[in-house]
């Protein structure tokens, strides 16, 4: 039981360290007309439209994205046209799971699944995904807003999965539906 508690005090010494040599400070925004409660590095600006016509040349792109200055880091919502509730969330990540696995066969898969956040069912996809000339980390989180899907990604460069994927999966256990 000794070891046990020297490895579990180790793991949080190595998180606090982590989280203060990064230095990534999040504060929490109310967005989507105050529905939803997500936090974002404080840094971060909103995406401007320009970008982000360049960024996600589809029509279908994210409905806000908030970014780092180099555009190299973001944090996107999309509140979709799909009908979804609680009920909808492992049928809709099983789709994406299957859809991803066919647009990214040589996707590096960390972890999908449901879980509660906030009282919530949120679906989750954890991946890394190729791109043109490096590997992009993705964190895609999912519930339902006023019976609609809302999407949710963080993404980043390959290089800087270390720094960035604990703050990932912290702004996606920030999610808070009003």
């Amino acid at each position: 039981m000794t070891k046990f508690k020297s490895i579990v005090f180790g793991l949080l010494c190595f998180s606090l360290i982590s989280a203060t040599f990064y230095g990534i400070e999040l504060q929490t925004k109310l967005l989507l007309n105050d529905k939803v409660e997500l936090k974002v590095p404080k840094d971060f600006e909103t995406m401007n439209d320009e970008m982000m016509k360049l960024k996600y040349p589809s029509e279908s792109r994210p409905t806000l994205v908030f970014t780092n200055k180099s555009g190299g880091i973001n944090v996107a919502l999309s509140l979709t046209k799909n009908k979804a509730s609680q009920d909808l969330m492992a049928p809709y990540k099983e789709n994406f799971v299957n859809t991803f696995k066919n647009m990214y066969p040589s996707a590096e898969w960390k972890d999908s699944g449901v879980k509660e956040i906030n009282g919530r069912k949120v679906g989750f996809l954890e991946l890394i995904t190729p791109a043109i000339d490096t590997k992009i980390y993705n964190l895609m989180f999912f519930t339902d807003l006023d019976g609609q899907l809302l999407l949710c990604t963080f993404n980043c460069t390959e290089k800087s999965i270390n720094e960035w994927e604990p703050t990932a999966k912290e702004i996606m256990t920030s999610l808070k539906i009003k």
